[in-house]
């Protein structure tokens, strides 16, 4: 088999194992639902991570048998908050429960979320959020879709005109990242129309990859709340690098994901920050 017909038959079976992510993905994501209350209101951080913990283990009794099923072949990123690269070969990276603090406080900004990276290239990926019914996929080479409807990056070209938005990676993260946080919005304040500021990271990169916000930045990673997203924009055809506006990888230490025209006058934006 040449090297073309090696790539079709690539793309062919990761089209089919999409389907089963998608599965995977609604599944656990009901049984999730099922264990929303919008009247939670915990009062105490340790009351917060049982919680968190407790909603992790249910979901992945569900996603981590049915992926191994679906692609026995691809391991277990076990580190849900890791960062950097990893090995070569084939990974699940998943977020059990995407935003997870908003669940447990009764606010319906939360999903599932399961990407396949392959040598350290997110090549498909599914994110479900309960809450509105909806099924954010993406295929590396073959677009990023919505409910069956294909998704397309923002058209701004002026930032003036633009709606961005930021928000933590994971909380204690340090002085020195919360500052670089603070100076960036504030930059932003001035040069975009609006600043958005919130978790998780997913919910934001899906709406970018929808159209409905322009751009979409963060200090440091966590993989299983950056794939997802990265994947999703970069197949509406739009831009994911670093703060410097190199290509982004999983060794990158910050992205920038959006809508192309915007990039250079928001890595402008980065580079006047302290």
């Amino acid at each position: 088999m040449n090297s073309s017909n090696n790539t079709s038959a690539t793309a062919s079976g990761d089209a089919e194992l999409l389907t089963l992510v998608v599965k995977a993905v609604q599944s656990a994501g009901k049984a999730i639902e099922a264990r929303f209350n919008p009247g939670a209101r915990p009062e105490h951080r340790g009351d917060i991570g049982e919680m968190i913990a407790a909603n992790d283990a249910v979901a992945l009794a569900i996603l981590r048998p049915a992926l191994a099923k679906a692609h026995p072949m691809a391991r277990w990123a076990e580190d849900e908050g890791g960062s950097g690269l990893l090995p070569d070969g084939e990974w699940w990276v998943s977020d059990p429960v995407e935003g997870a603090i908003n669940h447990v406080h009764g606010v319906p900004d939360w999903g599932v979320t399961a990407t396949l990276v392959r040598d350290n290239t997110p090549v498909l990926t599914a994110v479900h959020l309960p809450m509105g019914a909806d099924t954010y996929t993406a295929l590396r080479g073959g677009g990023a879709w919505l409910n069956g409807k294909r998704l397309h990056i923002s058209l701004k070209t002026e930032l003036n005109a633009a709606m961005v938005g930021t928000g933590q990676a994971v909380p204690d993260e340090g002085r020195s990242i919360y500052q670089r946080i603070g100076k960036s919005v504030s930059a932003m304040l001035e040069a975009a129309l609006v600043v958005r500021v919130s978790v998780p990271s997913t919910l934001q990169l899906v709406q970018v990859a929808a159209g409905r916000q322009d751009l979409f930045w963060q200090y440091s990673q966590v993989r299983s709340g950056l794939l997802a997203g990265a994947l999703l924009v970069a197949e509406a055809n739009g831009s994911v690098s670093d703060l410097d506006g190199n290509p982004w990888h999983l060794g990158s230490s910050a992205l920038l994901a959006g809508a192309p025209a915007l990039v250079a006058a928001a890595v402008a934006v980065m580079s006047s920050i302290a």
